[in-house]
Order: structure tokens, then C-alpha cells, then sequence
């Protein structure tokens, strides 16, 4: 068994910021990076909206840079993934997938979330190249350009609308004959000119040589009238969902419904003193790498905090 006081739990901006600041503060961290380390922006080619970076930087190069600087302050950086934790009393532990076993005085959670996806083999395919989990990170590339977003919740008719103020036209692809979006969402999305509402439309599959440049959709599929259409398009958004990583905390920890952590009046502080949460595990709104690495300092200086008034 190992001792720490810190384990941070989880990579990407979150985890990567909350290992800088612990490591300043002399909490020795241990830091799992998990099953993606870097998380989601490893799975986008450039980030344009990060501070710091005016030419942008690709997501991989940027989550690299944020581990070396970890690593620079003395963070024990593990390629492993946390499978099983017990906060039932301090210390707390933890246990990786090796088998090992670690005792912490403080955790910080950033495990993170996943967007989920069609289930299409061309999502995997076009990954970077037309194909992404998040709008306010890839849109600004589609300037002037067609894309297509898939949902029909107020994340599809969001992003719908935002994509609507950057793109020449934007598809709503929804799968029902109506969308689940609230009354007002859905009022804004049908008076704008440049967006189009594909009810009852199911994506089938993406093509394109050197990345998306269309959708094979279905229209009524199963019915008598099935029709196959196809749209010319630039990128492809998905906007289903995501999925919170917090499935080995929920013995621990109080979620919301779809399995975000739930947060004290708005810190990183969770309902068992020392655990801390940071980073899209515990934010269903933002799910940005800016406000990920601002809850990622917020935990590590509570987990600081925490630590000095328990000498």
C-alpha cells in the first residue's frame, strides 16, 4: 500500500491543473490519468479557444504540455486507471487496475465525461475531421460553411443555434417527429432562417474522401414511406449527451440523475470532507478546457485548505 496526500483521480485540463497547483503546494500528488489520458481534447486536432495559445494548438500537444508542467513540479504521474475506491473513513482508498493500493488524506475527482455518440463506424472514421462532440470548441471552424447536428434536446437546439450564427446553414437531424427541447428553444430554432429541422431522420453513415462532406440519412425508417436521403455537409455535431466517468463514486457520492457530482453551494467540495471534485465530472453546462482547469485549481487549493486544518 502506498500513502499520499492527494490522489488525484482522472487527466485532462481538470485533473492536469489540479496536480500543478497540489504539487506547488508540496501535497506530493499521485495523479491516475486513466483510460484516455488527456481526456476529451485528445480527440480534437486543434484548440483555438484555450488562453495562451493565439495560433491555437493541437489538443493532444496542449494536454502534453500540461502533463510536463505537472510532472516539472513533482507530480507521480500513473498511466493506470483508479477501478475501485472506499470513502467510507479517512484515509481514504483507492485501488488501480494493477491491484495496487493507496491510502490518501485527500482526493480530487476529474474523471471527467464522454460524449456519446451513434454507435456509426464513420464517427470514429471522420474523428477530427468533420465529426464533432462539441460546438462551441469545433464551430468556429465551420465559418461559412453547411454542418448537420444530431438531437433534439436544448443541447441540440443550442448548439443548433450557435453553429446557425457562424455557418451558412445548419441541419437539425432529430430522429422523432418533434423535439424535446423546452417551448422556447424550441421557438428559436424554428424562426431561424438558416436552420433546417429534419424530423423523424436517422443518420445511417458519413462520407467524404479527406473528411465529411455528407450524411446518408433514412426519413421514416420502417415505415411504408422509408425514404433514403442524402445531405451535402462540412461537419457532422453530435449534441445526444454526455455521459458522466463517475460510475465507481456513486456508493460515495451524491449525482444528478444522469450522474454528475454533485458540488457544495457551488465549490469543488463534495459531502464527504477531503473529497473534491473538478472538471466535467461534476459541470453538465460548460464542459469547457478553461472552466475544467479554473475547477481543477479551485480543488487542488481546497484540498491545500482541507489539509492544514486537519494539523
Amino acid at each position: 500500500m502506498q500513502q499520499t496526500k492527494c490522489l488525484i483521480i482522472g487527466s485532462g485540463p481538470a485533473g492536469y491543473t489540479a496536480a500543478i497547483y497540489a504539487s506547488r503546494a508540496n501535497l506530493e500528488p499521485i495523479e491516475y490519468c486513466g483510460m484516455q489520458p488527456g481526456g476529451q481534447l485528445t480527440q480534437t486536432t486543434e484548440v483555438e479557444n484555450f488562453p495562451g495559445y493565439p495560433n491555437g494548438v493541437d489538443g493532444n500537444q496542449m494536454m502534453m504540455d500540461l502533463r510536463e508542467q505537472a510532472e516539472r513540479f513533482g507530480t507521480d504521474i500513473r498511466d493506470g486507471e483508479i477501478v475501485r475506491v472506499d470513502f467510507s473513513k479517512a484515509p481514504y482508498k483507492a485501488w488501480d487496475d494493477g491491484g495496487r493500493e493507496i491510502e490518501a488524506d485527500t482526493v480530487i475527482i476529474a474523471t471527467g465525461a464522454s460524449a456519446k455518440y451513434l454507435g456509426l463506424d464513420d464517427e470514429r472514421k471522420y474523428n477530427g475531421m468533420g465529426v464533432s462532440a462539441c460546438a462551441t470548441c469545433d464551430g468556429f471552424f465551420y465559418r461559412k460553411k453547411t454542418v448537420a447536428v444530431v438531437g433534439g434536446g436544448d443541447t441540440a437546439c443550442e448548439d443548433a443555434l450557435y453553429l446557425s450564427g457562424l455557418c451558412k446553414k445548419v441541419y437539425l437531424i432529430v430522429r422523432k417527429p418533434f423535439l424535446r427541447a423546452s417551448k422556447v428553444m424550441q421557438q428559436r430554432v424554428m424562426e431561424r432562417e438558416n436552420i433546417e429541422i429534419l424530423f423523424e431522420h436517422n443518420t445511417l453513415g458519413l462520407f467524404g474522401d479527406d473528411g465529411v462532406e455528407g450524411a446518408h440519412l433514412v426519413k421514416r425508417r420502417g415505415e411504408a414511406d422509408e425514404q433514403l436521403v442524402d445531405i451535402a455537409i462540412d461537419g457532422f455535431f453530435l449534441a445526444i449527451g454526455h455521459k458522466p466517468n463517475t460510475d465507481i463514486f456513486k456508493e460515495w457520492l451524491d449525482t444528478d440523475e444522469t450522474g454528475y457530482l454533485k458540488k457544495i453551494n457551488g465549490t469543488p467540495k463534495t459531502a464527504i470532507p477531503g473529497i473534491f471534485v473538478a472538471g466535467d465530472c461534476a459541470d453538465s453546462v460548460y464542459r469547457q478546457a478553461i472552466s475544467a482547469a479554473g475547477t481543477g485549481c479551485q480543488a487542488a487549493i481546497e484540498a491545500e485548505r482541507f489539509l492544514l486544518e486537519q494539523a
